[in-house]
């Protein structure tokens, strides 16, 4: 069912399939919105109950208007939805959402899958060239430029026409700038994750950028209680390249989990 969720200064449009048990929360990356999980979700919707949501800016949440935090608006979501405890699931941005949320309560948070991840407080994830050439591409209004830059970077994997991928980033890009100056990062998680005791995976692309690949291998070396999935065909869009692999992961964790 779908639903809209009041959220600190503003709202998120979120689904719940209902049923009964520990849900399974997807957290979509900084790349796509929630539709990222549309390989996946139907499949552990048989039988489990499933929730995802739109990020603020992102698919059909509205864009920001004030400060807000994405562990924040997670909180919020479980809160709407009497979420007592939950297998979180995120993708890239999603799963810095995923590690923060589970620092933040760690009773709510049973298990975690982590896909190509992110995390605050790694020192070496960020890419300032890169970065740099998205502003310039933004400010001359190249959508096309920024697309094509897009899919060298996050989708290297794939072959053209690479029709879901293009479409999810197309849909992506725009959040990225009605979100600036209002997303305040979440505190540093990254010395912390050494208290996720929780079981938990973390699945990695090697086509992925060779930083992130260093970065999910060091959040998964500090996890307590973390299996390390390498896929060497996969980038930064690990439900699209292998839906049958996150399939199986997040049911192995739900199971070691619960």
């Amino acid at each position: 069912m779908e639903s809209i969720v009041r959220v600190k200064g503003g709202e998120v449009w979120a689904d719940d399939t209902g049923g009964e048990g520990v849900p399974i929360v997807l957290l979509h990356p900084g790349i796509a919105d929630s539709r990222v999980w549309e390989p996946v979700a139907p499949a552990l919707a048989e039988r489990h109950r499933v929730i995802r949501y739109d990020a603020r800016g992102f698919g059909r949440s509205p864009a920001p208007t004030v400060a807000y935090s994405l562990a924040e608006d997670l909180r919020a979501v479980l809160d709407h939805f009497e979420v007592r405890r939950v297998v979180l699931v995120g993708s890239s941005l999603g799963g810095s959402t995923a590690i923060s949320g589970a620092l933040g309560e760690p009773d709510r948070v049973a298990g975690l899958v982590l896909l190509v991840p992110g995390v605050t407080g790694y020192p070496w994830l960020d890419d300032p060239e890169l970065t740099a050439k998205i502003g310039e591409l933004a400010q001359a209004g190249d959508m096309e430029g920024l697309l094509a830059l897009s899919l060298s970077v996050w989708a290297a994997a794939g072959t053209a026409p690479d029709t879901e991928a293009e479409t999810l980033l197309r849909a992506a890009i725009p959040a990225w700038f009605s979100t600036y100056g209002h997303l305040t990062e979440d505190p540093p998680a990254f010395p912390r994750l050494g208290e996720l005791t929780m079981p938990s995976a973390l699945l990695l692309g090697e086509k992925d950028q060779s930083r992130t690949v260093r970065c999910n291998e060091a959040i998964a070396d500090a996890l307590p209680d973390c299996r390390l999935v390498r896929l060497p065909d996969c980038d930064h869009l690990p439900t699209l390249r292998a839906p049958e692999t996150v399939r199986d992961l997040v049911l192995e964790v739900y199971a070691r989990a619960l």
